[in-house]
């Protein structure tokens, strides 16, 4: 039987990936950097997005996906400037495909039972369910509260974890995933993490003794909900709320209004980076904001998961500065860095986003900072897969247990740093 079940299995691989899908002939290229040329190169190629979507650029090597009209071109322009290249993925259509027929699969032999393991990716139903069912089963600790809806009508949910003592007005720690649609491993690495806060409750009893963890494990519900249906859908990164009569989404992590609008945004309503027709035009937006604002009395913390980079990045966003509690934000994020150095050996870069990767006004940790969080991150889980935002399954394990060793350190360096007055 379970020699038929595999060869069924491979027969509808095969069937499938027979169909095409639209991302076929695309190619993603590794742009090795140089200067000035290089920069002006990426320049020239966000001018047309239709052609070119740039995945990172960084001062290092950028990856660039290229539509198969232009690929020609792209390569004339590299050759004008004495650009070095090399393909990374000859074909995205045909790994997306093979990926989403993986994870078909995988949520067929490991459907959700009451727990989230780190098997497979889970969908924001049951994603909810999850964090549901640890209420039921720690009513002391755990407290699920429905802070909106997304512009589809699906419910956002927190999960508030406490140490049961019945304390109020603790110190906060706020934390959220999945803000852009396609980045699968943010939401896989907070929900590792309320594991961990929840189930593993003796171990990180300190970090929970003058501190509330309230967390909202996916953002952008629609556009993750979306990434789930379809090869076709898998690269899909904004909100699903039509921006115009042919456009649809808005990045929301350009959406808040700080600096809105301005350099790393785009007011192309098609643009991967288009900010919205103004500030918090996505109702998944307005959550975030109104949990900001709720939690900034008391927040010490604020941190947003998202990929691809290995970086932790702290304000400012909108402009290449540093805040004057720059070193604040420094010792806590290369806490995190050091330690997930030290545990793995990966390397984090920890430092301001403008700076360290791109400018992006409108973010989120910029506002949070704003608002009164003396401590406010962008993490960037590293890379994986054959498009570099989709590590596979056999990966989650190693990068969630990862990304839990850094977040550990950075909120034990909080809590030093802020006890409860």
């Amino acid at each position: 039987m379970k020699i038929f079940w595999f060869a069924l299995c491979s027969f509808f691989i095969t069937e499938s990936l027979a169909k095409g899908s639209i991302y076929d002939g695309f190619k993603i290229y590794e742009l090795i950097a140089k200067g000035r040329s290089s920069d002006f190169v990426l320049s020239e190629l966000i001018k047309n997005e239709s052609y070119y979507e740039i995945f990172s650029s960084n001062g290092a090597n950028a990856h660039v996906m290229v539509h198969p009209e232009a690929q020609s071109e792209f390569i004339e322009l590299l050759d004008d400037h004495t650009l070095t290249h090399k393909i990374v993925n000859r074909d995205v259509g045909l790994t997306l495909r093979r990926e989403f027929e993986t994870n078909r699969n995988l949520r067929n032999w490991f459907p959700y039972e009451g727990r989230l393991g780190t098997e497979r990716y889970y969908t924001h139903e049951e994603i909810n369910q999850y964090i549901e069912d640890l209420a039921k089963q720690f009513p002391s600790r755990v407290v699920v509260k429905t802070v909106g809806k997304s512009f589809e009508g699906r419910w956002l949910k927190t999960i508030r974890i406490t140490n049961g003592d019945g304390r109020s007005n603790k110190n906060v720690i706020l934390m959220d995933g999945g803000f852009h649609a396609r980045e699968w491993i943010s939401p896989a690495a907070v929900l590792y993490a309320i594991g961990e806060l929840v189930n593993n409750y003796e171990a990180h009893a300190q970090l929970l003794l003058d501190y509330d963890w309230v967390i909202l494990p996916v953002v952008n519900a629609d556009g993750y909900a979306y990434t789930h249906l379809s090869a076709d859908t898998r690269m899909w990164r904004k909100t699903r709320r039509p921006s115009n009569d042919t456009c649809i989404g808005t990045d929301p992590n350009r959406n808040f209004d700080f600096h809105w609008n301005e350099t790393g945004a785009s007011p192309d309503p098609c643009s991967e980076t288009y900010a919205g027709s103004k500030a918090f035009s996505e109702q998944e937006a307005i959550v975030v904001r109104d949990l900001i604002h709720s939690f900034a009395d008391r927040g010490k913390m604020y941190l947003t998961v998202h990929s691809y980079g290995n970086y932790i990045l702290y304000p400012w966003g909108y402009i290449d500065a540093l805040p004057d509690t720059w070193p604040d934000l420094d010792e806590v994020g290369r806490a995190g860095g050091d330690a997930i150095k030290a545990a793995t050996g990966t390397d984090y870069r920890v430092g301001c986003s403008t700076t360290l990767l791109y400018p992006a006004a409108g973010a989120s940790d910029d506002y949070a900072f704003n608002a009164g969080f003396p401590i406010s991150f962008t993490m960037e889980l590293p890379a994986g897969g054959a498009n570099y935002f989709d590590p596979p399954a056999s990966d989650i394990d190693r990068l969630v247990k990862e990304t839990w060793v850094g977040i550990e350190a950075m909120a034990r360096r909080v809590t030093q740093k802020y006890p409860l007055n």
